[in-house]
């Protein structure tokens, strides 16, 4: 339980590339501060970051986990964050609302995407940051190089160790800090740290000059200026599987991480969150089913004071949310607490109008934070049930799934008559898959999408159909002559070129609404027609047996006609691609893109990572995330975002055309 004041508080997320060890040094955190009385291990399943039966069975964390402990009279609430780039929604969610990141860099692996995500979204919203090395202590450490390729990325000037390893791999007995005047061995890197303050203000580097160091004062103050400003990121270094440099850690967040009421301005699309405000204002962000309690509504408090057993507006629904037990969080522990306050992180049982992302006040308000730069989905499967009658618990489920994840989406395509789950890649995917089935009792087998091709004209094609049937009554009774025309950069057109009263002008929008049904199943492959301009000029009319429906079909009748002398072509979307990856996988990756019908239109570097533009057929991409994570050892990641449609290969057209052909005689 917190019993510190406001100050005294910290809010922080340890983030980074999977595998560097954050639920290890989470589990590390909380034993030494005595949260608990056992030292959590992932090896072992008794993490207390990773609980879920998931997260032990695949030995690396799903979810992003609350997780608080009091600290040198401080009291820490942090977030400890998946670094694996499918559960990246969750990392994200958790980012957006820290005041501090801290962010854990393997040092064997050095940076990985992870890595990447967790400085830009830091560096972004203006959030201060720093590096810890962690698995010094191994027979493959490289903290130098590590280090090295820090501040090749981010700065040489603004990376700078604030401690330093005594020892080197399994020798490593400590570490010592660049701060201390009577560390021996780290004069240099105290320099480092005094100049690199001191250049982030003119009075400090003044003063610096003249004097040659900077007062304890002085150096705090500029510390923190800095720290602000993004001018200085420390590096700390050590091993949570040891013990090692951990203390040393959490003695300096303690501080370096800014007071709840002090942190860095929140990023709101309207207005400002004002930190010192006595009103009370959080944010939702994070939602979870928790089996024994129901839905549990996490929320980052800002300002003001939240008390249990009360009320309070949900200000993004405009309503009214009945408030129960306030909890802390430590993994699948809850402490229920009578009030809350800034920085403290809270989870709130059975909320009935709250989302993810909802702010949450004492009163109306129209301050809102901007939202999270949540990914685009890099994968798709189709979703079929297992057994006959679960479609609408289908729904329902995934439903329920998509409110809790941001990164996870569903599409009901009423084109290809499939339902369609989007994700980050395979392994979240089938998370879900196995939450449907394990939360809502539905079994579902999963199929690859089918592609939304389109089709078009190369040239210009005339054609004229009569509708003619005669029954007891009145007939029905209709002629249209209907050209097709290529029309680039609109999807369609319609043009009225009847003269002499042959279509009398009332039947007129009949003729449209039937070219309009015609384009939703081109002759190809029974797809969308795009880029078309339709011309009707001419035709005949009966004055007792013509009628608006005979018009529709007899334009659909003229329409396919008249396609099938334009040279319809078949078209596929071509989706823009952004390849994340280290250097040495250059090799493989270009290859593998050829295979793809993929092209390379560019290449760069962005903080120490290789990174390749390109375009590939979305036919293509449906294997591609666990193909790219499979040749990069699981330290590439990719960017999916459609470009536009492009004319399908003559061999591959066929295919697809005759794979469209059995269909429509299935049916």
């Amino acid at each position: 339980m917190k019993t510190c004041g406001t100050d005294k508080v910290r809010n922080l997320v340890l983030a980074g590339h999977s595998g560097a060890g954050k639920t290890t040094l989470a589990d590390l955190m909380l034993y030494k501060a005595g949260a608990v009385t056992r030292l959590g291990s992932v090896d072992q399943g008794t993490s207390v970051s990773d609980f879920r039966a998931e997260e032990q069975e695949r030995k690396g964390s799903i979810y992003a986990a609350a997780l608080n402990c009091a600290w040198n009279g401080h009291h820490f609430f942090f977030m400890d964050t998946p670094g694996y780039p499918d559960f990246c929604g969750d990392a994200i969610g958790a980012l957006s609302v820290a005041d501090f990141v801290l962010i854990v860099v393997d040092a064997n692996l050095g940076i990985g995407p992870g890595t990447l995500r967790a400085w830009k979204a830091a560096k972004d919203a203006g959030i201060p940051r720093a590096f810890f090395i962690n698995g010094c202590d191994r027979e493959q450490a490289d903290y130098e190089g590590v280090l090295t390729a820090i501040q090749e990325s981010y700065g040489a000037t603004v990376c700078v160790p604030f401690t330093v390893p005594v020892g080197e791999k399994e020798k490593l007995s400590g570490v010592l800090s660049a701060l201390d005047p009577n560390a021996a061995g780290v004069d240099a890197y105290r320099e480092a740290v005094m100049d690199t303050v001191a250049g982030s203000d003119d009075a400090l580097m003044e003063r610096y000059l003249e004097e040659g160091k900077l007062s304890p004062e002085d150096l705090n103050r500029g510390l923190r200026q800095a720290l602000f400003s993004g001018a200085v990121v420390p590096v700390f270094c050590g091993s949570a599987a040891k013990d090692v440099g951990v203390a040393e850690l959490m003695n300096a967040l303690c501080d370096l991480c800014p007071a709840p009421t002090v942190g860095a301005k929140v990023p709101c699309e309207k207005g400002d969150i004002d930190r010192a405000s006595a009103e009370a204002y959080a944010r939702v962000f994070k939602s979870v089913n928790d089996p024994f309690i129901g839905q549990l509504t996490f929320l980052r408090i800002y300002s003001g004071t939240f008390k249990a057993d009360g009320e309070f507006y949900n200000a993004t629904r405009s309503a009214r949310e009945r408030v129960g037990a306030l909890f802390h969080i430590n993994g699948k522990e809850q402490s229920a607490v009578e009030t809350a306050g800034p920085g403290e992180i809270v989870a709130i049982a059975k909320l009935k109008s709250t989302s993810l992302l909802d702010v949450m006040a004492q009163k109306a308000t129209d301050v809102r934070p901007v939202a999270p730069p949540y990914p685009q989905p890099t994968m798709a499967y189709a979703v079929f049930a297992a057994s006959q009658g679960d479609e609408d618990r289908i729904g329902t489920g995934l439903q329920r799934l998509a409110a809790e994840d941001m990164t996870f989406q569903i599409e009901r395509n009423a084109e290809t008559r499939q339902i369609v789950i989007r994700g980050m890649g395979d392994q979240h995917l089938n998370l879900m898959v196995g939450r449907l089935k394990r939360d809502f009792k539905v079994e579902v087998t999963l199929g690859t999408p089918k592609v939304p091709y389109r089709e078009t004209v190369t040239a210009v094609g005339s054609a004229q159909f009569r509708h003619k049937k005669q029954t007891g009554g009145h007939g029905q009774f209709a002629e249209v002559h209907l050209r097709v025309e290529p029309l680039p950069g609109a999807e369609f057109e319609f043009a009225n070129e009847v003269v002499g009263g042959n279509i009398p002008k009332n039947f007129i929008p009949a003729v449209e609404k039937g070219v309009v049904e015609a384009l939703q199943r081109g002759p190809l492959s029974n797809s969308k027609v795009i880029n078309v301009r339709a011309v009707v000029f001419d035709g005949k009319y009966h004055p007792v047996d013509s009628s608006e429906m005979a018009f529709k079909i007899a334009s659909r009748g003229a329409f396919r006609a008249a396609m099938a002398e334009a040279r319809a072509i078949l078209l596929e979307p071509i989706m823009s691609v952004k390849i994340i990856f280290p250097d040495q996988y250059m090799g493989d990756i270009t290859g593998d893109l050829n295979g793809r019908r993929g092209r390379i239109l560019g290449m760069d570097r962005e903080e120490g990572m290789q990174v390749v533009s390109a375009e590939i057929p979305l036919a293509e991409t449906f294997t591609y995330p666990p193909q790219l994570r499979s040749i990069t050892q699981g330290r590439g990641t990719c960017e999916l975002k459609f470009d536009r449609y492009e004319p399908v290969p003559t061999q591959i057209a066929l295919k697809v055309q005759e794979e469209a052909k059995k269909e429509a005689e299935e049916e």
